[in-house]
């Protein structure tokens, strides 16, 4: 059974030309390609703060605001075109799962993620869909956490670029049925390819 389409995606990143080739960018990299995918053009639109497109009731978004004001922009898009969380899909990197690999979840924590915890803070809710975009993360778990920072703020190697790139085109992939809110069906599509 299907539950209620997707009617924004917002893709995390930094934006400037610094910041475009870093990990933490793996959310603006999912909504430019989803954008070339739906022939949908992004233009900046500064009420929202931050890039729009529009196909038909859906937008795709890219904020414009620094990561950790991300939800500013998500959530005066979602107020203003009246969309539930539940209707919402942030695709964002993730640290805790290797770069290749695709998940895509409703709710939970934000685990540091400081983009998604301004989202739940802008939403008043943690129920929105997450399309988390693996980037690897600089084990071990001792690091500090500047270590961390520093490694989300780098370019990925080359072979995971390309790995992140795949799983890209995977979620690209099962975008007609995450549309459509058939999130099970999504999920079998993406959490059954992740070897990359």
């Amino acid at each position: 059974m299907a539950s209620a389409p997707i009617r924004l995606v917002a893709g995390l990143g930094n934006p400037g030309r610094n910041y475009e080739k870093t990990r933490h960018n793996a959310g603006f990299w999912f909504v430019d390609a989803l954008a070339r995918e739906l022939g949908a053009a992004l233009s900046p639109q500064s009420r929202f703060a931050g890039d729009v497109a529009k196909d038909g009731d859906l937008r795709l978004l890219k904020p414009s605001t620094y990561m950790n004001e991300s939800g500013r922009s998500v959530g005066s898009l979602a107020r203003f075109l009246a969309i539930e969380p539940a209707a919402v899909l942030v695709a964002h990197d993730e640290l805790d799962l290797p770069a290749g690999t695709v998940k895509l979840k409703l709710g939970g924590g934000v685990a540091g993620h400081n983009g998604l915890k301004d989202i739940r803070a802008h939403l008043a809710t943690p129920e929105f869909w997450r399309l988390r975009i693996g980037i690897g993360h600089p084990r071990d778990s001792e690091l500090p956490q500047q270590q961390v920072v520093d490694y989300v703020l780098k370019p990925p190697r080359g072979d995971e670029r390309d790995a992140i790139g795949r799983a890209i085109g995977r979620a690209i992939d099962a975008w007609p049925a995450i549309a459509a809110g058939e999130f099970e069906r999504a999920m079998t599509q993406l959490h059954t390819k992740d070897n990359p």
